[in-house]
């Protein structure tokens, strides 16, 4: 063992060489200076030769483990094995040895990397101090290159206009023309005294202009206090004007509402007051309306709010209660802006001293540009009580439908309006008439409007009306003229008055036949015979789709001769066993266009036009021979013809056009009449002659043939003079 122990010490002593590693010869200089510490031996040691030293300690290791695993297979081997094992010990404690000198080198090598960069970061940084110093002095340089003085904003007077009018103590021409900088300070100098007088001008101009404003004032004032004066004047001859039948206050009044008229409804009043002044002193014109309202509506443009699409999705979504009623009080919002109208209407009150009153209130749509009107007739209610079967003909849904041909104010006649009405989401015109009125054609004519020409203007040509085509031109115009309101004025007062005179003739007419009565005047009596067995049984009130279920009544409905719009009567004519049922068309312009009479005969058999030629011929002489009743007395010397529209829009007709009237009210009883003085000719002539006539229907009209040609005609026409019943030729 002391020998194994002594074999350690010297492999302990020799492990500071790693084995097989020759190290370098040490002269006396280095023995003297060793390093202290294992720091400083590794910065003086050779990195190479450690690495080399390294690795042959790593190669004796490899080969060590390999003897030490041969020898474990051969026996008796141990203290062979320990040697070994303590060489290769050795050996791990050298490399262990380099590991911490290459530690310490790395350390180093890394503080002193840190030191550069330490050094490199401060130039660096010095670097950046600089360029920034550099750029700040390049923008105070910039600053004061561009910088301008206030005197530059200055606008002087040209040079030459200062040396023309400054004085030479200022100008100094000597001195300023050679250097440009004194003769900009002169210009300044000569600048401030301009502006000093021009302050103290001022001044002088204020103080003058508060002296005006105070005598103005004072004036302004005294004006005040004569206003009073001036309406207890006013006042005080109040019953001197009515007495004298002028209201100045009244006039000044309305004429002070008027300009605060939107355009069309201000040239309605201005013609309507001029027609009332010249031609027609019954018609009363009025504005009403608050004033305040069409004070603050200066301008009006319409501009809805478009739904957005957050609002688009929240409809698809299930919406609460509240959400709905926003979006509710936006459509009805939407919907009164759309429909929106003046805060001012004028009136028109058609009055000629009986007991029926027309009143006309006429609006102006500011967003539809249109003019709309309401009717009201002061004795609506007492009429209707007189008669059954017509007392509609005088409300206000019907009194005054189709006026003109063809227009019955269910529809705009702006075209604009439909595509407006569809683009915010609201419905036809016709849906919202009990809240705005009705757009009657005419109306916009009275208001001077014009659009594009309708089928309304196609049935004024068939009707010969050119006053029509001229009134209504194919131009659509936004700007209201006063000569359209003028050239239908005076024909529209005069429809609208007719249209109310012949309603309420036709409204005593049916009440007397509702009586069984026909009202024949002694003037129309002459025209019939002494003698009419038949009688009117009953008349009462029908219906357009009750009409058009009966086969006989189908082409005159295909002729556009009968419409939904028309009135339709029945009225039931009897004699004996013979049973007449009459459907009588009555249109909006009766008596103007006569009635239409659709016949059927029960007698013996069930009988029409279709099936039996004398019904068909009776219907030809009632509906197309009835200018025979309209019996005009003749032209005398002096007096205008019928021709002359002059003399017929008149407010004194004469009295051919009195007698005209006359015998257009009298047009719907004398048909009647002849109907029944037809049917007894249909009756008596029934059977051949040389059968026995029967007892319940004797001939007892004069006729000289009861029938003649191949279709065995019957002498339908009655002959006054004569008395007796011939054919037509």
């Amino acid at each position: 063992m002391s020998s194994e122990t002594d074999v350690k010490k010297k492999r302990l002593l020799k492990s500071e060489s790693a084995p097989g590693v020759s190290e370098p010869k040490k002269t006396k200089t280095e023995d003297k200076a060793m390093p202290a510490s294992e720091e400083e031996e590794a910065l003086h040691r050779d990195p190479v030769t450690d690495l080399q030293s390294f690795q042959a300690s790593c190669d004796f290791l490899r080969s060590s483990i390999k003897n030490i695993k041969q020898l474990k297979l051969k026996a008796n081997s141990s203290a062979e094995i320990t040697a070994v094992r303590t060489d290769a010990t050795i050996h791990f404690i050298h490399m262990k040895k380099l590991n911490r000198m290459s530690h310490f080198r790395c350390r180093k090598v890394r503080e002193t990397t840190n030191e550069a960069k330490h050094k490199i970061d401060q130039c660096h940084l010095q670097l950046q101090n600089l360029l920034y110093e550099a750029m700040h002095l390049e923008k105070e340089i910039t600053k004061c290159m561009e910088f301008k003085s206030k005197d530059e904003e200055i606008q002087l007077v040209p040079v030459e206009e200062f040396y023309k009018h400054a004085p030479e103590s200022v100008s100094k021409p000597e001195v300023t023309k050679s250097d440009d900088h004194q003769q900009m300070l002169a210009r300044l100098e000569w600048e401030l005294e301009q502006r000093k007088q021009l302050s103290d001008q001022l001044t002088k101009t204020k103080s003058d202009k508060e002296k005006m404003s105070e005598e103005i004032q004072s004036k302004q004032d005294y004006l005040d206090t004569l206003q009073p004066k001036l309406s207890d004047v006013l006042e005080a001859t109040r019953p001197v004007q009515d007495y004298l039948d002028m209201p100045y206050d009244r006039i000044r009044e309305e004429h002070e509402k008027a300009q605060h008229l939107p355009v069309p409804l201000y040239v309605l009043y201005m013609q309507a007051s001029a027609y009332r002044e010249a031609c027609d002193k019954c018609l009363h014109v009025s504005i009403h309306g608050d004033v305040d309202a069409a004070k603050s509506l200066t301008s009006f443009t319409f501009e809805p709010e478009e739904d957005s699409d957050s609002d688009a999705e929240d409809q698809d979504k299930p919406e609460s209660k509240r959400r709905r009623k926003n979006q509710e009080a936006r459509k009805l919002e939407k919907k009164n802006r759309v429909l929106k109208k003046h805060p001012l209407c004028v009136i028109l009150d058609l009055n000629k001293g009986g007991d029926a009153e027309l009143q006309l209130t006429f609006y102006y749509c500011l967003a539809l540009n249109i003019i709309t009107v309401n009717v009201k007739v002061a004795s609506e209610a007492k009429l209707k009580t007189t008669c059954i079967s017509g007392g509609d003909l005088l409300s206000p849904e019907q009194i005054l439908d189709e006026l003109y041909p063809g227009d019955h104010g269910n529809e705009s006649p702006n075209v604009a309006n439909h595509y407006e009405l569809k683009k915010y989401g609201l419905q036809e015109m016709s849906t919202y008439i009990p809240l705005i009125g009705r757009p009657y054609l005419w109306c916009q004519w009275m208001g001077g409007l014009q659009f594009l020409k309708k089928e309304v203007d196609k049935a004024e040509k068939d009707t010969g009306s050119e006053e029509a085509d001229a009134d209504a031109p194919n131009v659509t115009t936004v700007r209201a003229k006063h000569a359209v309101s003028a050239a239908n004025m005076q024909r529209t007062i005069t429809l609208l008055r007719e249209r109310m005179r012949a309603r309420l003739c036709l409204l005593q007419q049916l009440s007397s036949l509702e009586r069984g009565i026909i009202p024949i005047s002694a003037e129309l009596l002459k025209l019939y015979p002494a003698k009419i067995n038949a009688h009117l049984s009953s008349w009462k009130r029908s219906t357009y789709d009750d009409l058009s279920q009966l086969p006989q009544a189908d082409r005159f409905i295909k002729a556009g001769l009968v419409k939904e719009t028309d009135l339709v009567f029945i009225a039931v004519i009897d004699r004996g066993s013979a049973k007449l049922t009459a459907y009588i068309v009555l249109t909006a312009n009766c008596p103007q266009v006569a009635p239409l009479f659709i016949l059927d005969i029960v007698y013996h058999s069930h009988r029409t036009a279709l099936n039996d030629v004398h019904v068909k011929e009776m219907e030809e002489e009632v509906n197309l021979h009835y200018p025979e009743l309209l019996l005009l007395p003749p032209l005398v010397k002096g007096e205008s013809s019928p021709s002359n529209l002059a003399a017929l829009f008149a407010p004194h007709v004469g009295r051919r056009e009195q007698a005209m009237t006359r015998a257009r009210d009298q047009l719907l009883p004398g048909q009647v009449q002849r109907l029944l003085m037809c049917l007894d000719v249909y009756l008596e002539t029934d059977t051949p002659a040389s059968s026995a006539v029967p007892l319940e229907i004797p001939k007892e009209k004069m006729m000289p043939r009861t029938s003649r040609g191949p279709s065995r005609a019957k002498p339908y026409k009655y002959v006054p003079e004569l008395g007796i019943f011939t054919h037509r030729c």
